[in-house]
């Protein structure tokens, strides 16, 4: 919630350590298996997309200027995933007079190999793809132009000229879950949930554990949406979960469409993606945000300056990149210091979100690709 410094891509992978980084790194063989992480081999050398050569690491030769563009799978005004994404976008694109900077919005994965292909050619150096389907398109585009640096969010996939970056936004998601846990009075909290995969339900059991923490009695209701961004259905899920008493609403959705039935019903309500307080009034409570300009400054800087490198990132609360929004206007103080002392736990190491649970120990590449099931506490399994 405080503001903190941006720091370099080379920092921000330094401090991810072998846990953060190198675990993900050969998990499997560079055979292009979609099933598994593909660390692919690196010797150093890539070309930067206009004509001269760039070397992937220390020492590599720079640009003058850089063009970058984003692939987006919605709209940008969704006020969700999209929108952070192209807010991280839109603060590089002022900070720097060397960077140029465009977008495509709602482009369907079965349609990103096209618009991926049309950026390499026009010799774009550096493409973001930022939802999961557009993986295997970007991961067969990046071997047709390996002049070209591609990043794709939180997939597993990656090349010499591929990297990929997601966020620990389970962190954040703890804490909110934390407040959620102290502010219940039915000790019954509803989640409208997107897809029943990793990156979801490691979500899920993140709040769990974090309401459970402080609160032992805190049990969860979930409703599967099947549907990143669907207002309607995402509104009549958080309607139906209010009906049978959760009287706080949480959400995985690129809309604020739970938040505001949360808000219609006089319930608690935490959103996710974007600071969702003028949705939720007089009940709103807090949610897990992206900050994506803490990834793409350092980034876009590394390919300026020569040092780009295909990595796996995924960083947490310390990079700044997941965060927390803003307090609801009512919200208690003793929920604030709580969770402001669990916050501080987590930036210094003191405190990690799966210790005590079932999944305490487990290896990063599990808790990224391969979580599929709740910790206590869920009503419910997570469907097949």
């Amino acid at each position: 919630m405080d503001s903190k410094r941006t720091v370099s891509r080379r920092e921000m992978l330094a401090g991810l350590g072998a846990t953060g980084v190198a675990a993900f790194a050969g998990c499997s063989g560079g055979d292009g298996d979609s099933g598994s992480t593909d660390s692919g081999g690196s010797d150093g050398t890539a070309s930067d997309g206009s004509g001269g050569t760039a070397t992937s690491g220390d020492g590599g030769s720079g640009m003058d200027s850089v063009k970058a563009a984003w692939v987006y799978i919605s709209e940008i005004g969704d006020l969700g995933w999209s929108w952070a994404h192209n807010e991280g976008r839109k603060a590089v694109d002022e900070k720097y007079d060397w960077l140029e900077t465009e977008y495509t919005e709602a482009v369907a994965p079965g349609d990103s190999e096209r618009v991926f292909e049309q950026y390499a050619q026009g010799e774009t150096d550096v493409i973001f793809g930022t939802t999961f389907g557009y993986q295997d398109p970007m991961f067969n585009v990046a071997e047709q132009y390996p002049d070209t640096y591609f990043e794709h969010a939180t997939g597993y996939r990656t090349r010499e000229n591929m990297g990929r970056y997601m966020g620990r936004i389970y962190e954040p998601r703890y804490l909110a879950g934390q407040a959620a846990g102290m502010v219940t009075e039915n000790n019954t909290i509803g989640y409208v949930a997107a897809f029943p995969i990793p990156e979801v339900v490691r979500s899920i059991n993140a709040m769990v554990l974090g309401a459970r923490s402080v609160n032992p009695e805190a049990t969860f209701k979930i409703r599967w949406v099947n549907a990143w961004f669907d207002p309607p259905t995402s509104r009549q899920a958080a309607n139906s979960l209010i009906d049978e008493g959760c009287d706080v609403i949480a959400q995985e959705q690129d809309s604020p469409a739970a938040v505001k039935a949360a808000a219609d019903a006089g319930v608690w309500a935490s959103g996710y993606n974007a600071p969702m307080g003028e949705f939720g009034g007089e009940n709103y409570l807090i949610s897990p945000v992206w900050n994506w300009e803490e990834f793409y400054d350092p980034a876009v800087s590394a390919v300026h300056d020569g040092s780009w490198e295909s990595d796996a990132f995924w960083g947490g609360m310390e990079t700044n990149l997941p965060a927390l929004d803003e307090w609801g206007p009512n919200v208690p103080q003793d929920v604030k210091d709580t969770v402001a002392e669990t916050e501080q736990q987590i930036l210094d190491d003191e405190l990690n979100v799966w210790s005590g649970s079932k999944f305490e120990g487990e290896s990063d590449e599990f808790l990224f690709q391969q979580m599929s099931s709740f910790v206590e506490g869920v009503d419910g399994e997570v469907p097949e």
